[in-house]
């Protein structure tokens, strides 16, 4: 289908006999993300679930405990964990309702939106205006499961230590599943009911007059969390199904990294709301200047003083790196600023420490003001013997 021109997948009498032609709970999504069209197959909540269609609420939550514990992020580290997760949590919001079960049994998940399961051109494209909004940026999910919010810590590292490398142990605060009503919000034992703010639909429409008409957009209900019912708050975290916890997180930090970079920890951040999917923890980098070596990328500056006298003759000097004092060796004639580099001597690439940048050294030449008595006089000595090298006119 994708294959083919837009045009045959837009047409109203091939879209309806494609969608047609497959049970109601095997239907295909279309959505548009960003400049992109997704197909999206719906999954069937009893196949998600392993359990057969006459299965009892038991039965139900037992399969849904059993797999969340295997898939739930914080535990699986798979790719294709959290997505698992996300779709065996939608499920069982479906299948443990009474009521939702029923619709979903004879109108697949369609009926769950309050739309009908075989709609042709038109609710193909209902679909995608539905769906356009939020796509991609962290939305709220359908039945109020909306994915947690990322977290921040900023990790001030010594100079030395953002070189090398370094473990670190640090403590963060985060909003975690609660345990005392498994993230529903509900209260242990308590009925839910119909929201009367949005009488069970989970959304509320809003009506902007434009220039070019009025303009209609659904908004997810703040009442029930776009769930359609609502139930008694759990004690614990007042409904909201996250209490905050801290947790202590061991962060290698790689050797060459520098202000501003930072590493990404999957499924560390906040938990989402109503079981959703947790958001991710960022680690940013701040790493302290040191007061003598200058860095520049990969490479180390550094401005090393010598005597005239030791610029004419050449000299070693000991000049300090990140590795310790070294020998650097002043060449004969060395002239002032110059550059000497010392290879292999700066920063490690990150992932790659068998390649560092180097130290660059910029040689400034210290000239006296003043000379005793013996001084002025050995160079004026050196003076005429100059002279007397140079040929008379």
């Amino acid at each position: 289908m994708l294959a083919s021109s837009c045009s045959t997948i837009f047409s109203p009498d091939s879209s309806h006999t494609f969608l047609s032609s497959r049970p109601h709970k095997d239907l295909y999504h279309f959505k548009l993300s960003y400049s992109h069209l997704i197909v999206r197959a719906q999954r069937n909540y009893y196949s998600v679930l392993g359990i057969a269609e006459d299965a009892g609420k038991p039965e139900i939550k037992s399969a849904y405990k059993k797999l969340a514990r295997t898939y739930h992020p914080d535990v699986n580290k798979d790719p294709g964990a959290e997505q698992k997760f996300k779709d065996i949590s939608n499920a069982y919001e479906v299948l443990s309702d009474d009521e939702k079960r029923s619709i979903y049994d004879r109108y697949g998940e369609d009926g769950l939106k309050g739309g009908p399961s075989m709609g042709g051109f038109s609710s193909i494209f209902d679909e995608l205006l539905n769906n356009f909004d939020g796509m991609g940026m962290g939305g709220n999910f359908r039945n109020g499961f909306s994915e947690g919010e990322d977290l921040a810590y900023s990790l001030r590292l010594d100079f030395r230590e953002a070189v090398f490398g370094i473990d670190k142990d640090i403590e963060i605060n985060r909003l975690e599943d609660c345990p005392t009503c498994e993230a529903s919000g509900a209260k242990p034992g308590s009925k839910s009911y119909v929201c009367r703010t949005c009488n069970g639909h989970g959304q509320l429409i809003s009506s902007i007059r434009t220039p070019f008409g009025i303009v209609q957009q659904a908004l997810s209900c703040p009442d029930c969390d776009g769930m359609g019912e609502s139930s008694t708050p759990c004690n614990k975290c007042r409904g909201e199904g996250r209490v905050k916890k801290s947790k202590k997180i061991n962060v290698k930090v790689p050797a060459g990294v520098d202000t501003g970079n930072k590493i990404r920890f999957e499924c560390e951040g906040n938990s989402g709301k109503k079981g959703g999917p947790p958001g991710d923890l960022f680690v940013v980098f701040e790493v302290r200047a040191d007061p003598v070596l200058k860095r520049d990328g990969n490479n180390i500056l550094y401005t090393c003083k010598v005597s005239y006298l030791d610029a004419i003759l050449g000299t070693v000097k000991k000049v300090p790196t990140v590795d310790g004092m070294s020998d650097l060796k002043i060449p004969p004639g060395t002239q002032p600023n110059v550059t000497l580099m010392m290879a292999k001597k700066g920063v490690p690439f990150v992932n790659k420490k068998s390649k560092r940048g180097d130290q660059l050294v910029k040689v400034q030449v210290e000239i006296p003001k003043k000379l005793n008595v013996e001084e002025r006089k050995l160079i004026e000595e050196l003076v005429n013997i100059d002279k007397a090298r140079v040929p008379s006119s």
